[in-house]
């Protein structure tokens, strides 16, 4: 039994919009999902990928709008790496970007930048382990779209101590200095702890509210109770429509998620029109006149482009 590297990650957005523009027009990501968040129906949930939402592929975001700039401390993630196809692509990302306003860092390995909400971000050439999963859009190439997210990094006390949660129970491959490998059978992901500030952390927009990693759906209930086991509080099975997850806290105090491969994100939407409606999870589609009237339309860049055509 073995985890199949990432499903997901969430983040934490002010402003809804502003998130649609950056990562679906400027990164060229699909918007492959427009919903809400289940434990709070008047906050959109809104998922990015690859053409077809793709388990590995996917970084989603809950937004409380107007949600004060948060900070990533002790117990939280503060990067996030997503994966280029090749070198010559960093300076592609490295001009977009700058042409866009946004300020970078970069060397001949990597690009360094936060997007509007300040969750930084890291372009890296992908590993030949990883199948590409990419989204078309009409300004990026397709040789230099991003491929898929490929590593995070963690703030955690003693990050070179040892993290059996990680390596005995999930099957985590330790890699010396903090850093770790959840290999899967089709994708793989890098995870690595830092030393955290001396300031203390804030949720808020541009912090990360937690991980998922892929399992095939067979397998959800006996990764439970292997959590269980090695004396993680972990939560009942939750159906999230699109997947069903679970959740507990690894030692440091990151909260993960298992989450199944599917049924996927064209169970309720033609796939060639994925994120374009609002979509509701089954137990909030009776507030659906009242969320209509009080969530601020969002508009779709490859919806608009569709219509501009026409």
């Amino acid at each position: 039994m073995k985890l199949d590297g990432l499903h997901h990650i969430t983040m934490i957005t002010g402003d809804a919009q502003r998130n649609v523009d950056f990562y679906a027009d400027l990164l060229g990501l699909r918007l492959v999902k427009t919903t809400v968040n289940f434990d709070a129906p008047e906050a959109y949930h809104l998922y990015f990928g690859d053409e077809t939402g793709s388990p590995g592929s996917i970084l989603t975001w809950f937004e409380f709008a107007g949600a004060a700039r948060g900070r990533a401390g002790d117990g939280m993630i503060h990067a996030l790496q997503l994966g280029v196809g090749a070198p010559a692509s960093l300076e592609f990302w490295a001009g977009r970007l700058e042409a866009a306003g946004v300020r970078c860092e970069r060397d001949d390995v990597i690009v360094r930048f936060a997007d509007h909400d300040g969750l930084g971000l890291e372009l890296v050439v992908g590993g030949a382990q990883n199948p590409p999963l990419r989204a078309v859009h009409p300004e990026v190439p397709a040789e230099h779209a991003l491929i898929g997210p490929q590593g995070a990094r963690a703030y955690g006390r003693s990050p070179a101590s040892p993290a059996p949660l990680l390596t005995e129970t999930l099957g985590f491959d330790a890699l010396g200095e903090g850093g770790y490998r959840l290999a899967g059978e089709h994708r793989r992901f890098d995870w690595a702890y830092d030393d955290p500030p001396v300031q203390a952390g804030r949720q808020g927009a541009g912090t990360v509210h937690h991980i998922a990693w892929a399992c095939p759906d067979a397998d959800q209930p006996e990764w439970q109770q292997r959590v269980r086991d090695a004396g993680a509080m972990v939560t009942d099975v939750r159906d999230r429509d699109y997947f069903t997850s679970i959740y507990f806290r690894e030692p440091r105090g990151i909260l993960f998620e298992i989450a199944t491969l599917s049924p996927g994100f064209a169970v309720d939407e033609d796939p060639d029109h994925l994120g374009e409606a609002l979509k509701l999870p089954r137990m909030h589609e009776h507030l659906r006149p009242q969320l209509e009237r009080t969530l601020t339309p969002l508009v779709n860049p490859r919806a608009r482009r569709r219509a501009m055509q026409a």
